[in-house]
């Protein structure tokens, strides 16, 4: 997916305070922009195609709760944040739409059964599968059916998208690509088993760890396979791409560092003490990946060696997916606690304890945050103004 930034020019003198105020943290984030400071979107699972889990917007250093929305079941989708709209699935079976200020509910759809799976927002069109195995596509301003799509297993997996194309992975093995506009299946990839996380798509490829223990690089024109790395697990995590590089952590207890050009593991990260499984998804920079795990802790490895940098310990696992903005990192633990942690040192610098434990990953955009719990809350997190917010 291209995304089109419309520059707005500034005068000198605005640049230049807008300069002193962030540039420090500018400096610890090199992916964000001037332009991008007013807050882009958050449109999908992981916040990009290439899920990197990086994001493209600052939050303020004082987090406090702006409002709350009770939903009747729990939460374990992702919700996505586009222009004033928040989007989020239930386990009741509807996806919600929401004000980004205010919380307020917008509409509601009804799916064919429990949605788990993180809706995708794109050109007006909310994107997402159920616990039937079908896919949506909704209109993201009224919440009206476009079309459906039925796959043969239950989707976990959000739906991805590039260029027109939509990608996503279903419990019947297959990664399905189907046209954005009418859902018409341009083509399915057939793996050896469940596929429960979300593709990742870059540079013309689509990239899925699945249950058959390999890493697949599948062409996103025609779906046919251009190689295919051992991971020696089955993996329940999305892949997340920077440069050439793959990373997935496996249920079987490991990170892996592979370059998907090559289709060569080129790392493997272990606690020997701890193995447990990795179902978090990394978020990826130049030189660090950060995932979360069963073992109740945050881990931080080195892009080139996959050695430790640090770690941080929570009270419970950790299967929320971790967001980097600017200089910290986001998270939230079956301990019910939303952390806040500095990505140079993994130090704490905040957290806010929701009383339930979470399972979905953060969404940030336009200087907020917003996380569900899976007692049925969804939390939006940002900066109180004068007026309230």
């Amino acid at each position: 997916m291209k995304r089109v930034t419309r520059r707005i020019r500034r005068p000198v003198w605005a640049i230049r305070v807008i300069v002193l105020l962030v540039g420090s943290v500018l400096l610890a984030a090199p992916t964000l922009a001037l332009d991008d400071l007013a807050g882009a979107d958050w449109p999908m699972f992981r916040g990009d195609s290439r899920q990197t889990g990086v994001a493209r917007c600052l939050l303020p250093d004082r987090l406090d709760v702006l409002w709350k929305f009770e939903a009747p079941e729990a939460i374990s989708s992702t919700a996505a944040i586009v222009g004033d709209s928040v989007y989020v699935g239930c386990e009741d079976g509807n996806l919600y739409a929401l004000e980004l200020v205010g919380g307020k509910k917008k509409w509601k759809y009804a799916a064919a059964d429990l949605i788990q799976s993180s809706p995708t927002v794109i050109d007006g069109a909310v994107y997402f599968g159920d616990s039937e195995g079908i896919v949506h596509a909704v209109d993201a301003r009224t919440g009206k059916r476009k079309w459906t799509f039925e796959t043969g297993g239950e989707i976990i997996s959000s739906v991805n998208h590039d260029g027109g194309k939509l990608v996503l992975g279903s419990y019947d093995g297959l990664i399905y690509c189907l046209g954005a506009t009418d859902g018409k299946l341009l083509w399915k990839f057939e793996t050896g088993g469940r596929v429960h996380g979300t593709p990742a798509i870059a540079d013309g490829t689509v990239v899925a760890a699945g249950c058959d223990e390999f890493l697949h690089i599948v062409r996103l024109a025609d779906g046919k396979s251009l190689t295919k790395v051992s991971m020696r697990s089955v993996s329940g995590a999305s892949s997340a791409v920077r440069g050439s590089r793959a990373i997935v952590g496996t249920y079987g207890g490991k990170v892996l560092g592979i370059d998907r050009a090559r289709g060569k593991l080129l790392w493997v990260f272990e606690d020997a003490e701890r193995e447990f499984p990795f179902m978090s998804s990394a978020a990826v920079t130049d030189k660090l990946a950060v995932v979360g795990g069963r073992d109740k802790r945050l881990h931080t490895l080195d892009m080139d060696s996959g050695k430790e940098r640090w770690v941080f310990a929570s009270k419970g696992r950790i299967d929320s997916s971790p967001v980097i903005v600017g200089k910290r990192v986001f998270i939230g633990s079956a301990d019910g606690n939303v952390y806040a942690v500095g990505l140079e040192d993994g130090k704490e610098t905040w957290r806010f304890e929701t009383g339930s434990a979470i399972s979905a990953s953060p969404a940030v955009a336009r200087g907020r945050l917003v996380i569900g719990t899976l007692d049925g809350m969804l939390y939006c997190f940002g900066a109180k103004t004068a007026r309230g917010d």
